[in-house]
């Protein structure tokens, strides 16, 4: 009875130690929080995750804590075709540029390292606009076009339809036009004047004017093959027949320094050799990356690139090709939260 009352204190002794540490280590917190609260001090927040796309050694593309204090949520970014990044700060309206892993900055809107990156809407379909989006190798001959590439001519065409550098811009490919029978200005002409005869004789006489005419036109352009669209490049040993082409664009960026054809589910090469197939749920998906071997490809959807092994990577931007010691990489970049940086990942591609 007496060891069974000593063994029975002890450990009623042992629990009230617990207590009496818990509740000192709880009042602790308790004060501790209060005193944040009435001094008006915050615990710091946890950083954010880093994102699916990090990667185990990334390069850093732009500190935004250190030398540009940044917010990352208050800045626009923007992409040029040749892989510049273009950042504008929302709260000062200061840009910078990012080319490779050197970044240049402050601009104002008006600096003309900032103009460099505007360029004519897509959209304006006039030979003003193509022009300008292709300077300094389309310009105008009269009333034609000329291609001007590592100081050789091409043309005059009659029409340019589709013009394309390579990302090294040592090739270009172009499909072009030599001469056309007829003209905008000539079948508007041609309207009005069947709209101001009086009579069906006037009209054929009319119909049979301009079919002479065309057909002067004809022998004076050498011939319907002239009339009709060809491929003008500086490749060598390019095979591609225009008729292989239908349906497919003329691309310089999917593949590194090469100029390939996209269609609809397939990648064609200028021989007119079909390259790579591409899966039903990724045709017309976003931009596309071909690997040097053409074994793979990837697929850059607004903010995730997703490979041809359906492996998946979100939360990143400004996905490109790029050569690095002898070897092709696809690189991108992605905001790290730990690192309050733009970072730079490359994959072997």
């Amino acid at each position: 009875m007496k060891k069974s009352f000593i063994f029975s204190l002890v450990i009623c002794l042992i629990l009230i130690n617990q207590l009496e540490a818990q509740k000192g280590t709880l009042l602790k917190k308790v004060g501790n929080s209060m005193a944040n609260e009435l001094l008006g001090r915050k615990e710091k927040p946890a950083p954010e995750p880093e994102p699916a796309s990090a990667c185990a050694q990334p390069d850093v593309i732009m500190d935004l804590g250190g030398k540009y204090k940044l917010n990352y949520k208050e800045v626009n970014i923007s992409v040029t075709n040749d892989g510049r990044v273009l950042v504008q700060d929302r709260e000062t309206g200061k840009y910078y540029v990012i080319q490779g892993t050197v970044t240049t900055g402050p601009f104002s809107k008006d600096d003309p390292t900032v103009a460099e990156f505007e360029s004519v809407n897509d959209g304006d379909k006039t030979i003003e606009g193509f022009i300008f989006r292709n300077k300094p190798y389309i310009s105008k001959s009269g009333d034609k076009l000329l291609i001007t590439f590592g100081g050789k001519t091409y043309g005059p065409y009659a029409l340019i339809n589709s013009f394309v550098v390579s990302k090294t811009k040592e090739k270009f490919a172009a499909f072009v036009v030599e001469s056309i029978l007829t003209t905008e200005a000539d079948g508007k002409k041609m309207e009005k004047a069947m709209e101001n005869a009086k009579t069906d004789q006037e009209k054929m006489d009319l119909a049979m004017q301009y079919a002479q005419q065309m057909q002067e036109k004809l022998v004076n352009a050498g011939g319907i093959s002239n009339t009709q669209p060809k491929l003008v490049t500086n490749i060598p040993g390019v095979t591609l027949d225009p008729l292989t082409a239908i349906g497919g664009t003329l691309n310089g960026k999917v593949k590194y320094d090469d100029i390939l054809l996209v269609a609809y589910n397939k990648v064609i090469d200028l021989q007119g050799k079909t390259v790579l197939t591409l899966k039903p749920e990724v045709v017309g998906g976003g931009q596309l990356f071909i690997s040097t071997d053409n074994t793979k490809y990837a697929v850059f959807d607004y903010v995730k690139l997703t490979f041809s092994d359906k492996t998946a990577l979100p939360d990143l931007f400004n996905p490109y090709l790029t050569k690095v010691d002898g070897k092709i990489y696809l690189a991108y970049m992605y905001y790290s939260p730990k690192k309050n940086s733009i970072m730079q990942c490359k994959v072997l591609f």
